[in-house]
C-alpha cells in the first residue's frame, strides 16, 4: 500500500505542468501549441525565452527532488524513492491535469536522480553538457545522458533500486524521444540557435 501510494504521489506531483502554467500566465498560449508542441524547458525557450525556460527547468527539476524526498517520507525506502521518482517523471510525460500531453521528463529526472545519486548523474551530465557545446542538439545531449546513467550508478556502488531507476528513466526518455531519434537519424534535428 506504501509503494501504490508512494507511486501516485510522485505521479501526482510530476503532473503540475510548469510549462504549461507560464506559458498561459505569461503568454496566454498553450506552449503544446507552439515550437515543438512539448510542455517543458527546451520548447519553452523557444518559444518564451531565456528566463521562462529557466524557471520552467528549476520547477521541473525540484518537483523531481520533492518527489523523491515524498517517497522517503512515505517509505523510508530506497525503492520507494525511486519509485516516487519515476512517478514524478511519469507524470511529467503524461500528466493527468493536462490531458496526458506533457514533456519529455528531462529536467524532472535530473531531479530527482541528483538527489539519490549526485556523483554519477555529475559525471554523465559533464559528458552530455560536454556534446551539447559541440552539437548544440539538445536531444542527443539528455539521450547521451540518459544513456551513461545506469553505467555510471552501476560502478559507483549504488544500491540496486537505483539503477533500475535510472533504466526505467531511460526507457521513458527513449520513448518521449522518438521523434527526435528520427530526425537525428535523418540529419535534421534542431539545434538551439537555428531557426
Amino acid at each position: 500500500m506504501h509503494i501504490l501510494l508512494t507511486v501516485l504521489a510522485g505521479y501526482l506531483l510530476g503532473s503540475i505542468s510548469f510549462s504549461y502554467l507560464i506559458g498561459k500566465f505569461t503568454a496566454g498560449i498553450d506552449i503544446r501549441e507552439h515550437g515543438s508542441g512539448n510542455a517543458g524547458a527546451t520548447n519553452t525557450l523557444r518559444v518564451l525565452g531565456k528566463r521562462a525556460a529557466a524557471f520552467v527547468f528549476l520547477a521541473d527539476g525540484l518537483k523531481g527532488a520533492l518527489a523523491v524526498w515524498i517517497g522517503y517520507l512515505i517509505t523510508g525506502s530506497e525503492a520507494g524513492m525511486a519509485l516516487s521518482g519515476l512517478g514524478a517523471i511519469a507524470g511529467h510525460n503524461w500528466p493527468v491535469f493536462f490531458g496526458f500531453r506533457g514533456g519529455k521528463g528531462v529536467a524532472t529526472t535530473i531531479g530527482v536522480i541528483v538527489s539519490v545519486a549526485f556523483l554519477p548523474a555529475l559525471y554523465s551530465g559533464i559528458l552530455a553538457i560536454l556534446l551539447l557545446l559541440i552539437t548544440r542538439i539538445v536531444s542527443l545531449a539528455s539521450l547521451t545522458f540518459l544513456t551513461l546513467l545506469p553505467f555510471s550508478i552501476l560502478l559507483s556502488d549504488k544500491p540496486a533500486a537505483y539503477v533500475w531507476m535510472s533504466i526505467g528513466m531511460a526507457v521513458m526518455s527513449y520513448w518521449r524521444h522518438r521523434s527526435n531519434i528520427m530526425r537525428l537519424l535523418q540529419g535534421k534535428e534542431n539545434r538551439i540557435g537555428k531557426k
